[in-house]
């Protein structure tokens, strides 16, 4: 197994534990953009501080000079994400099944993306796979 694949999903498999539990955790009487706001602000000076360890004091400028457009619908992405997370645990699903139901239906969706706007290959198990994902979101809100 190549280390080079493995290390980053790790990281997305641990993170997104840990996100899950949060806001599974998270007072249900705090407003969610107050809480959000506060996170983001944590999330940013931790960024920053890997940032310039990463890329150097002297570099910061010039990585900085390279960002486009996609940051602004990354920002309302990242929002409509996390707020989405606190009112699906604050309607009452269970962190067991949230994750798996959105999960499988943005895999099902990033596959039609990739084919449309990136021409990646559909292969006929991929479709199988959507297929079989169809069917599990049905047996899991039964």
């Amino acid at each position: 197994m190549n280390w080079n694949l493995v290390w980053p999903i790790l990281i997305v498999l641990l993170s997104s534990t840990f996100y899950n539990i949060c806001m599974k955790s998270m007072p249900s009487d705090i407003n969610p953009f107050g809480l959000l706001m506060i996170t983001y602000v944590g999330a940013a000076i931790i960024s920053a501080i890997i940032f310039v360890f990463v890329v150097g004091p002297s570099d910061v400028g010039t990585e900085i000079s390279k960002v486009n457009w996609t940051y602004i619908i990354l920002a309302f992405a990242i929002v409509g994400l996390e707020v989405g997370y606190v009112f699906v645990y604050r309607a009452g699903w269970t962190i067991s099944t949230a994750s798996v139901v959105s999960n499988i239906c943005i895999a099902c969706v990033l596959l039609i993306v990739g084919y449309m706007l990136y021409k990646e290959n559909v292969s006929l198990n991929q479709v199988m796979g959507i297929i079989v994902c169809m069917v599990g979101l049905i047996l899991i809100n039964l």
